[in-house]
């Protein structure tokens, strides 16, 4: 009883016995804890055991000075089509109907196309915006109107050319399921500055999750601590995050603290580092019980940033997503990625490049812009990476279904980015007459990958993680810094 009752140097008699009643830990795990402390095993497996294990999150100096803190990266899932939206190619309207020549397609894998497939040439409407002259389809007015903000690339090009791999690819590094996706390498090379939040939040609208689900933002090999967390777009952003009825606040620290306590010592014992995710799980979830649904009142945005998102109040949408990923990265989290389908257009109805591609470009085109605005305007353009597109792009020949569409296509597609040091108002590389090869600046999915790391303050050749024997890193063996993209 001796034992039990040096307890009273942690909490007083009674708050004890209020936890005790309300949360029905065992007496032995309480005795356990109180023989520990008094042997000077607690203190010394917290010293031996170290902060750092305890807090994966903590901030980090990368490899060498940042010029962005964040990471707000838009995915389009499904592939959205260059040639409608930024990649004007008025020789490919003048040869519609034309069998694309052997030359193009030699070789050449799709996933639904003959290579007999015939060009077709976009309907919509191009003009030059901004001060750079950008090419942008009407499509995107709103995007139109902040060309000279961004950058465009017209010549990206990734290696797999069906959904799932190809997100894994762009996500990942690799076609294969299992690796650690880019937000997860970020937190665990530098951390993130927010202790109340989870460092990678993922947010996701559309009629569907995005091919491949939770993997595209898994940590793979990684500790756990860092894989992306979903958050639900309205209400309670994860679900059971509340306490049980009847547990107060004070309670639930003490059961938090008392948790820790035990799962600290086992780490000690046994040396696992999924014990470190599993204590600051337990911590993240207590301090996110006070600062989730901080985040999700929207009561305090003024009515006009409402509406320059187009948020509908009380409604899931991308739009409402831009605006929690901006005060995402004001409250220091490092990594946010949205998700929004379906850009998948081959040509049946509901997924064409006519009436479908208006409502999906609707939905996104006015809040993506609206976000990089209201970064600026609140002076977190200059250390936030903005990055917005999918997987890979559109063919230039024509699907023959019932309507308009197009296969996908991994040669060249376009992406845009804002923000963190990259160049604005540019448009990088060029594609041949018909869209379909990149012939200047090509830009590799891992190249992209290496430049957004060193934006960061990380080289993408020194942030390893050994497995199996071997070091492995976000860009494989592959990518190169993308030097015109940056300033």
């Amino acid at each position: 009883m001796r034992d039990f009752d040096s307890l009273n140097s942690l909490i007083s008699l009674e708050r004890r016995r209020h936890f005790l009643r309300q949360t029905g830990v065992g007496m032995g795990a309480v005795a356990l804890g109180t023989l520990l402390q008094r042997d000077g095993l607690l203190q010394e497996s917290y010293a031996q055991a170290g902060q750092a294990n305890t807090e994966p999150m903590a901030p980090r100096t990368g490899h060498f000075n940042p010029r962005a803190k964040n990471v707000i990266f838009m995915f389009m899932a499904g592939g959205p089509s260059q040639l409608e939206l930024f990649d004007f190619k008025p020789k490919l309207r003048s040869l519609e109907g034309q069998v694309i020549p052997e030359s193009y397609v030699a070789n050449k894998r799709f996933a639904f196309l003959k290579p007999d497939a015939k060009l077709l040439g976009t309907r919509r409407k191009f003009a030059q915006h901004g001060n750079s002259g950008a090419h942008i389809s009407e499509c995107l007015p709103y995007l139109s109107g902040i060309a000279d903000e961004i950058t465009i690339v017209r010549s990206m090009a990734t290696d797999v050319f069906n959904h799932g791999p190809a997100k894994f690819f762009l996500n990942t590094g690799s076609p294969n399921f299992g690796r650690p996706s880019m937000g997860a390498w970020v937190t665990y090379g530098i951390g993130s500055q927010s202790r109340d939040l989870p460092g990678f939040v993922v947010l996701q609208s559309g009629p569907r999750g995005p091919r491949g689900g939770a993997p595209n933002w898994g940590s793979g090999f990684l500790p756990t601590s860092y894989q992306g967390v979903p958050f639900r777009g309205r209400g309670v952003p994860i679900l059971n995050l509340e306490s049980p009825e009847g547990i107060d606040r004070d309670v639930q620290s003490i059961f938090t603290s008392g948790v820790g306590d035990l799962n600290r010592l086992h780490q000690q014992a046994v040396g696992d580092p999924e014990i470190a995710t599993r204590i600051a799980a337990y911590e993240m979830a207590f301090r996110m019980q006070a600062s989730a649904p901080e985040l999700m009142d929207l009561s305090g945005e003024s009515a006009s940033t409402l509406r320059d998102y187009g948020v509908v109040a009380g409604e899931a949408s991308f739009a409402t997503n831009c605006l929690l990923a901006r005060r995402l990265v004001e409250r220091g989290v490092r990594f946010v990625q949205l998700y929004h389908t379906d850009w998948d257009h081959h040509g049946n109805k509901g997924t064409e490049l006519g009436e479908s591609l208006d409502a999906i470009c609707k939905q996104v085109d006015q809040p993506a812009a609206a976000l990089v605005m209201d970064l600026k305007r609140r002076g977190l353009l200059d250390e936030t990476i903005v990055v917005w597109g999918g997987e890979f792009g559109r063919t230039p020949q024509g699907e023959p279904r019932d309507y308009l569409g197009r296969d996908h296509h991994i040669e060249a597609f376009t992406m845009w980015m804002a923000g963190g040091g990259f160049n604005s108002g540019v448009t990088i590389g060029q594609t041949d007459e018909l869209g379909y090869y990149s012939t200047e600046d090509r830009v590799h999915v891992h190249d992209l990958q290496a430049t957004i790391l060193h934006q960061l303050g990380l080289d993408h050749l020194k942030l390893t993680y050994r497995f199996q024997g071997r070091d492995f890193r976000l860009t494989d063996v592959g990518g190169v810094v993308a030097k015109k993209l940056i300033g």
